[in-house]
């Protein structure tokens, strides 16, 4: 395509395909992170069968279309970052595998649990469920301690081919499993804000004292993983940048600094306002939870992990995927995206269908609210 027909230019396109991929993730995280997050609570909370059903006919019709964000994520960076996907999908592979057989899992625990009334059929499916949730949110956190730690990789200097020198064991660091463990607390609380808000009885009694404890765990964990960043090395471009070229990682120079992923707030102090927002908005949540405001208390919720997630974004900007092997192979957003017209006619579609997606999926929650109850699931012939 003509770049002069194209009304945004290179580098721009680059920074709104950088937002609309975090805006993805953020989508996912707070969509099906709710799901990953009831799934991993159904030990914890649920006594009885009846309300293990409660809980999983609370996210079961609802997952499938939750689960869409990460789909669209990956094929969105598929094409506009297609060195990203190579290098992230080739380097995590088998924590990829682990993650992809937590998934699959899932929807046939959600199908067969309940076909057959027998107690160790339902407890296996039910450690199936409660597997996927809590194996899901510790790679995804574990996989974010890695990018910020940098990850063992290079690129071939002519055929721009990525190759990784790390290893499956070697991505479970202190600082990457402590990355994990805030993953975890931050969808089982998502989890346990939306059991407390739409459901009854000791379900709900139990999952407000989950969520209490969660956004507690969220704060103080957030917290001691900002400080461990302050005390890494962090990445910068030493040399021009060039935001309109054609993506060649190793086109530039980088150094490491001690505390360089804080450099971006020293220059740009408003930026501030992401990491106090995750801590605030977990203060929030347990106040609202406490005052048992449940869509509040959502609200809250959603804001805590979104506010993470930009938090991360914010720090490696321009980077998003640094090399500890070799840190001139790191990609940034300016070396590492498709070319101008694939990104633009992306973004074209995108604007089309997005706000298809959204709408649909507005309806569909809009006929799915109210409290789910024991009663309610019992008069359904199709619940799970």
């Amino acid at each position: 395509m003509d770049s002069s027909l194209i009304p945004l230019d290179y580098a721009t396109l680059r920074v709104v395909w950088w937002a609309l991929m975090g805006a993805l993730i953020i989508g996912f995280a707070v969509m099906d992170g709710f799901d990953l997050g009831v799934a991993a609570l159904l030990p914890v909370v649920a006594r009885t069968d009846g309300e293990r059903r409660v809980m999983l006919n609370l996210v079961g019709p609802v997952w499938e279309g939750n689960q869409v964000w990460l789909i669209t994520a990956g094929g969105a960076i598929f094409a506009a970052w297609p060195l990203l996907y190579a290098t992230s999908f080739s380097g995590f592979y088998l924590a990829m595998l682990l993650l992809l057989v937590a998934l699959i899992v899932r929807p046939v625990g959600f199908k067969y649990r309940s076909k057959i009334e027998d107690p160790r059929w339902r407890a296996t499916w039910d450690g199936v469920l409660c597997f996927s949730g809590v194996v899901s949110a510790l790679v995804f956190g574990v996989a974010v301690g890695n990018v910020i730690l940098g990850v063992p990789f290079g690129v071939e200097p002519g055929s721009m081919r990525p190759y990784y020198d790390g290893s499956f064991f070697g991505l479970f660091t202190p600082f990457a499993l402590l990355c994990g463990v805030l993953s975890v607390a931050l969808l089982v609380t998502h989890g346990a804000v939306l059991l407390a808000w739409r459901t009854e009885g000791p379900v709900a009694a139990r999952s407000r004292n989950v969520a209490r404890f969660g956004a507690v765990a969220c704060a103080l964990l957030f917290i001691a993983g900002g400080g461990w960043v302050a005390g890494l090395n962090g990445y910068a471009i030493t040399s021009p940048v060039v935001a309109d070229a054609a993506s060649n990682p190793m086109a530039k120079t980088v150094e490491l600094a001690q505390g360089g992923w804080l450099a971006n707030y020293a220059r740009w102090p408003l930026l501030w306002l992401a990491p106090a927002a995750g801590i605030g908005a977990a203060l929030l949540t347990l106040a609202l939870v406490s005052l048992r405001r449940g869509a509040g208390s959502f609200v809250a919720s959603s804001v805590m992990i979104s506010a993470v997630i930009l938090t991360f974004g914010l720090s490696l900007f321009p980077f998003i995927l640094p090399s500890s092997a070799d840190p001139r192979a790191s990609l940034t957003v300016w070396d590492a995206s498709s070319s101008h017209g694939t990104l633009w006619i992306m973004l074209l579609a995108t604007l089309v269908f997005l706000p298809i997606v959204t709408v649909y999926t507005g309806w569909v929650y809009r006929v799915m609210r109210g409290k789910v109850t024991e009663e309610s699931v019992g008069a359904s012939s199709h619940s799970y």
